[in-house]
């Protein structure tokens, strides 16, 4: 039986970088004892047609449980379904503020609320460019409420020789915050030589 604690709720909606969500469900197919339970708006499925290639029944291959998004009834809106957390990747500033304002008018942003509620941990992958005000105030109101808000930022420092590199960092960072190690994620080690 899978450890209550070992579940994770991957929510997708329809901001670009989509293939993050790709990557990090592929990822979690590597840890034992885990079950992700992947719920996708009608944006994302447009974006990941688009930009990956991928159809819905080949993202939803990949998770343990794929939800619908009118399932309001589903598992992972109540919380007495216990789980590690929830991660939005990519996370549009439309699901970013339907979250936090408590507007949960479908699966991803229910499942969102209880993961709030609970005081689970929630992950943001914001993506958006430039930020404007009232997406940096949706932002600082939820990080008040302890969310994690980790946009796909690039970095050069783990020497990045593809745009799967770039992709592999976020994923491992996304990883880390539910205590997870990701094999592709470089961590800093200081500076070479030193």
């Amino acid at each position: 039986m899978i450890q209550e604690s070992r579940r994770l709720v991957v929510g997708v909606s329809g901001a670009s970088c989509a293939n993050l969500a790709v990557r990090l469900l592929k990822a979690m197919q590597d840890q034992p004892g885990w079950e992700t339970h992947l719920v996708v708006t009608e944006g994302a499925r447009r974006t990941l047609a688009h930009e990956a290639g991928i159809g819905p029944g080949e993202l939803e291959a990949l998770a343990t449980c794929a939800h619908d998004l009118r399932d309001i009834g589903a598992s992972i809106a109540s919380g007495t379904f216990r789980t590690a957390g929830m991660a939005v990747v990519p996370c549009s500033m439309k699901t970013l503020a339907g979250i936090a304002h408590g507007y949960s008018d479908n699966l991803l942003l229910r499942a969102a609320d209880v993961t709030l509620k609970e005081r689970r941990k929630l992950v943001l992958v914001a993506r958006e460019a430039p930020l404007g005000v009232i997406h940096l105030r949706n932002m600082l109101d939820l990080a008040g409420q302890g969310v994690v808000i980790l946009p796909p930022v690039l970095t050069s420092y783990h020497g990045p020789a593809s745009v799967a590199d770039l992709e592999d960092h976020i994923v491992g960072k996304v990883m880390a915050e539910f205590g997870l190690e990701y094999a592709r994620f470089r961590r800093w080690q200081g500076p070479a030589g030193a």
